[in-house]
């Protein structure tokens, strides 16, 4: 099966350090621009379902704001266990649009 790239944002929506989340085929997914460049990650952190859009971005590491789990944008992982992670998305950047592979 061939991957699709869907215009989810423009890079003028998404300052550097910041996420935001968008829902792409009724999954929730949040995006991050770390200084000029763009990861994906599952948008709901699987210990309780916190926003991982809407938490703090140091780095490559977002924190959730419900209770402090972290991942790194770039891998999907939990720094601190191998085990622990979440789905990452392929993003690409056309002119302005940031486009995420589904």
């Amino acid at each position: 099966m061939t991957m699709q790239f869907v215009k989810v944002a423009t890079v003028h929506d998404l300052e550097s350090g910041k996420g935001m989340v968008v829902v792409v085929k009724g999954t929730r997914v949040a995006i991050f621009n770390c200084a000029g460049t763009y990861y994906a990650i599952k948008g709901t952190c699987p210990h309780m379902g916190g926003e991982l859009g809407e938490g703090l971005l140091e780095g490559e590491i977002v924190t959730c704001p419900w209770h402090g789990w972290q991942f790194n944008v770039r891998t999907g992982k939990n720094p601190e266990s191998e085990v622990v992670g979440v789905r990452t998305f392929e993003v690409k950047v056309e002119g302005e649009d940031i486009l995420l592979g589904v």
